[in-house]
């Protein structure tokens, strides 16, 4: 397998703030973790493009885009919402973030990689079309996907999504777009306090109560995902990958380990095998306790090599 790690320096400069859990620790936790165990050299490595406007305006309200160029600061901090901020630097990290997305399917889709990560910041799938909300900015996973559509002209594309927040943006984005399926675990009831009244046809949301664990996850995964994901069969998935469900991150309540991020990436990679000629996009999303979170991305990584 032809594995890609996607990401940019600028990414590491953005930052709302000490002590903010969003922190750019986070990426360096991943790398640093991947070198350590020797998984880093078996990878292909890239830096980020930044996304254009066209290719955000695929997704977003050109009228939001202008707002966030705008507010970008030169000094100090422009807040977006109540916990999404912007530093200096942010309009660039956020810029390169999403165009991961973008190099990341255009790779996949030519054939140089088989699969990739982006290892980024800030994350994205709480994004809606028009408002930046829970330290997302662009939805870069969605930029990718509309991309997907747009220049390869793919007719089947999944986003599966394990965050411990449900991404309401990536549902508010395409829930008319049929082509999109998109299959979520997350807790309930919990932040953002949407999808577990969603009722459509190409939106698999699967709420867990505070506590789940593994088991409860798998079942979850198998009796909603699987079943959904084999009768679409996409041509392309995409991950957003938080690990922020992980039983050592006290950012939520579920208790999820990396042994069950390693299950559902092989699980999922099983069926890119059958329908996608194994092509996966990887988007970091969630995961706020440095430990877990390396240990948790080197397991979803790893699997992504099996």
């Amino acid at each position: 397998m032809l594995v890609g790690l996607i990401t940019h320096s600028a990414c590491l400069r953005h930052e709302m703030g000490a002590h903010h859990p969003e922190c750019p620790q986070r990426l360096s936790a991943i790398e640093d973790y991947l070198i350590s165990h020797g998984l880093n050299m078996m990878l292909r490595h890239y830096d980020a493009p930044r996304a254009s406007r066209e290719q955000l305006a695929r997704v977003h309200d050109p009228a939001y885009i202008d707002r966030i160029f705008a507010s970008a600061p030169e000094t100090g901090y422009v807040e977006l919402d109540g916990d999404t901020s912007m530093n200096p630097y942010t309009l660039e990290a956020a810029l390169r973030a999403a165009g991961s997305a973008v190099m990341a399917v255009d790779l996949v889709m030519s054939g140089e990689l088989t699969s990739a990560f982006c290892n980024v910041r800030p994350p994205g799938h709480h994004a809606e079309r028009d408002r930046a909300m829970g330290f997302c900015i662009f939805n870069n996973v969605a930029v990718g996907a509309a991309h997907a559509l747009a220049a390869h002209g793919l007719e089947r594309i999944a986003i599966v999504d394990f965050d411990v927040h449900h991404g309401n943006g990536t549902e508010h984005i395409f829930a008319a777009e049929p082509r999109v399926l998109f299959c979520s675990t997350f807790q309930h009831p919990f932040y953002p306090h949407t999808g577990a009244e969603t009722d459509t046809p190409h939106i698999v949301n699967v709420p867990l109560p505070a506590g789940s664990d593994g088991t409860v996850f798998r079942q979850a995964v198998t009796e909603h995902w699987l079943p959904r994901l084999e009768a679409f069969a996409p041509q392309l998935i995409m991950f957003s990958a938080g690990f922020d469900g992980h039983a050592d991150d006290d950012m939520a309540m579920l208790a999820l380990r990396e042994d069950d991020y390693r299950w559902v990436t092989r699980r999922v990679h099983e069926v890119a095998t059958r329908h996608a000629q194994g092509r996966m996009v990887s988007l970091l999303e969630g995961g706020y306790e440095l430990h877990a979170l390396a240990r948790s991305a080197f397991a979803h990584i790893d699997a992504l090599l099996d």
